[in-house]
């Protein structure tokens, strides 16, 4: 009997590269709206941007400082080195703590959670400093304790270093009475202890050998950024703290409240230090 094997099957080799292009897309496809549910769709559009060349290293660590600034509040002052004999107030405590600490709790009045610094350094700058901190945020505690069914809700949290002998405090309060919209405040204070004095951002960024023109660049390229993205989310319909990129607020010369950190200035326009809302615009340098 005769046997007649099949003949071998000729593969058509441009069928083969399109099913395996398409089989590709169609895995790529799977995975980006995985992540899209994953992350979101802004984040992913962020995350994807980030994958370009243009992308440094330093665009990604600055945008990790950014996304966890909240993290640095720990009521505390970080560990430093100097050689200053430093004149305290009270030789117990550190140059830096909690001298107010309250947490209480009373349904439908209020809730608290405070951590009030105290600079314990013997200078009168710094007394004046104290107190004015004595008089802001104490004096608020004292007053909500005393409320009664207004629901108010009131934290607050410090952190201060102190490198290059700068002692650099910021406090954060958070603030939402009743129905009112939630009021973040920002204050900093920043001193030089080798010679005695406050300091300024433009003695900053100057001792910090980095140019002041660049700065102000970097400052004005952010605000911008951020007005565009907040008067797009206002013609949705949201209600969100309206900026003027060309306020005077801005300028270096102008700017109260900074902070340094791990070598950083943070520079930080916080919005509700004068009006009642969360928003604030924060450059590193």
């Amino acid at each position: 009997m005769k046997i007649v094997l099949p003949k071998k099957r000729k593969f058509n080799t441009n069928a083969i590269v399109i099913y395996t292009i398409s089989g590709i897309t169609c895995i790529i496809a799977i995975i980006i709206v995985g992540l899209s549910i994953y992350y979101g769709s802004d984040e992913l559009d962020r995350l994807i941007t980030m994958g370009g060349s243009t992308l440094t290293q330093a665009d990604v660590n600055y945008e990790t400082l950014v996304a966890n600034f909240d993290t640095v509040f720990q009521n505390q002052l970080e560990e430093y080195e100097t050689d200053l004999d430093i004149k305290k107030v009270n030789a117990e405590q550190g140059l830096v703590y909690a001298y107010y600490i309250k947490d209480e709790n009373k349904k439908n009045c209020y809730d608290v959670n405070l951590h009030i610094p105290y600079i314990n350094i013997d200078n009168e700058s710094i007394a004046a400093y104290n107190e004015e901190i004595k008089k802001t945020y104490e004096a608020k505690a004292e007053e909500i304790l005393q409320t009664e069914n207004k629901n108010i809700i009131y934290t607050l949290q410090y952190e201060a270093t102190i490198e290059n002998d700068i002692l650099s405090l910021i406090i954060r309060a958070d603030l939402k009475e009743s129905s009112s919209a939630q009021r973040l405040i920002i204050q900093t204070f920043n001193y030089d202890l080798r010679n005695n004095k406050e300091i300024t951002l433009e003695e900053m960024i100057n001792l910090k050998q980095l140019d002041i023109n660049d700065v102000q660049d970097k400052i004005n390229e952010e605000i911008d950024s951020e007005y565009k993205r907040v008067e797009d989310l206002r013609s949705l319909g949201y209600e969100i703290f309206k900026r003027n990129p060309e306020d005077e607020m801005y300028k270096i010369e102008n700017t109260q409240e900074f902070f340094i950190k791990d070598g950083n200035i943070y520079i930080i326009y916080a919005y509700g230090n004068e009006n009642i809302t969360s928003e604030m615009d924060l450059v590193i340098v």
